[in-house]
């Protein structure tokens, strides 16, 4: 970065804009209609092929061009404020955004492809009972620039730019917050993912998760149109409304239906259940049978999430004999239904485990005041 851009870290960054707001951006210069349409191809090509982090790079474009352009930008990304790295190579930044506002993002490597879970939220309004990540309130929804800065920090972190080898082949919309309630943003944040000419990942490699806010469930499909997976976790109204309580707006029975009608849903395009093991509540044999009714006819797999633990939470993880039973049920009914083994619960990176520090904080002085209360016999336990 040159001394003149250092002095201008209070411009707006460019970094993360899709090609409607970058057009938007660059029509308050001097630049001919005849020539627009270029500058933003160039400027896209550095920016999600290329990985610029400064202006000066940009060596295709003229120099007076390029001082312009410091005069009103720069390719600042939001800050890491940790990165945490786990013993099975899960990496988890904690990144801070102009406004103070945190958000935690995980790239979890296998051995054949790398997965980066995106944050869409600060925070989240759905109080899923389970999830660690849904006991901090909602706090904001992420623009689509902030969207795409995680892919971007990630990817500067990995060192991934103008390498060959791609780390990162995958991105699911799993991480803080819940998608479809910012559907414009993560609209435009994965378009800008999935753009050939950028950071080019396929739309089949990307998956949109959602705890089932069903009017938008079919406009993902038309203006998205990537791979659909649904937090479900329970296959009755009565447990549903206990664990996941946007049910109680959008019941069972209307999330089923739009899947079914979720446009170019077939075999290959198959929609993912998520089902978060939990002893004793949802683990039994004949929930797995009544799990393989409800689904009956939709090209889906059902994906079983033990349980990842966190501080004051009243479930356990079901018993891992258990799990492996509800399995062979699920593939004997002719559903995929494999076990997603946790990763990076050493650094509270695993499924449900995600919540910036500083909530975190707030929750560890709470949860001490009531166990405090507690042992001196305060207050009773339920």
């Amino acid at each position: 970065m040159s001394n003149k851009e250092k002095i201008n870290l209070g411009l707006k960054s460019l970094s993360g804009l899709n090609r409607s707001e970058l057009k938007k951006e660059l029509s308050f210069m001097d630049i001919p209609d005849s020539k627009v349409n270029m500058r933003i191809s160039q400027i896209w090509n550095w920016l999600y092929a290329r990985g610029a982090k400064s202006i000066d790079e940009m060596t295709n474009l003229s120099k007076e061009f390029r001082e312009e352009l410091k005069k009103r930008f720069n390719l600042k990304r939001p800050k890491i404020v940790k990165q945490e790295i786990s013993t099975d190579g899960t990496r988890k930044w904690l990144i801070r955004f102009l406004d103070g506002s945190e958000i935690e993002t995980v790239y979890i490597p296998d051995e054949n492809r790398g997965t980066l879970c995106v944050s869409s939220q600060v925070g989240c309004t759905l109080n899923c009972t389970f999830c660690y990540t849904g006991t901090q309130r909602l706090v904001r929804n992420l623009t689509s620039q902030e969207i795409v800065s995680q892919l971007i920090i990630a990817k500067d972190s990995l060192k991934e730019w103008n390498n060959p080898i791609r780390q990162i082949t995958n991105i699911v919309m799993m991480g803080m917050g819940e998608p479809l309630y910012n559907f414009e943003n993560v609209r435009d944040g994965i378009l800008t993912f999935s753009d050939d000419a950028g950071l080019s990942i396929s739309k089949r490699k990307i998956t949109l998760s959602t705890s089932g806010i069903v009017p938008k469930i079919e406009p993902a499909g038309n203006e998205i149109g990537v791979m659909l997976a649904i937090s479900l976790h329970a296959t009755n109204n009565d447990l549903r409304d206990k664990l996941v309580p946007i049910n109680k707006k959008y019941p069972i029975e209307e999330l089923i239906k739009a899947c079914r009608s979720y446009p170019r849903v077939k075999n290959s395009k198959r929609i993912t259940f998520e089902y978060v093991m939990l002893k004793n509540v949802n683990d039994s044999e004949k929930d797995a049978k009544k799990l393989l009714k409800l689904i009956s006819g939709i090209p889906s797999k059902i994906n079983l999430i033990p349980f990842n633990s966190w501080p004051g939470t009243p479930y356990e993880c079901s018993d891992w004999d258990q799990i492996e039973k509800f399995s062979d049920i699920i593939n004997k009914g002719g559903y995929a239904s494999p076990i997603r083994m946790p990763r990076g619960r050493d650094i509270s990176a695993a499924c449900g485990q995600l919540k910036s520090d500083t909530e975190k904080e707030k929750a560890s002085i709470k949860y001490k005041k009531e166990l405090a209360k507690l042992k001196s016999g305060r207050i009773r336990p339920l």
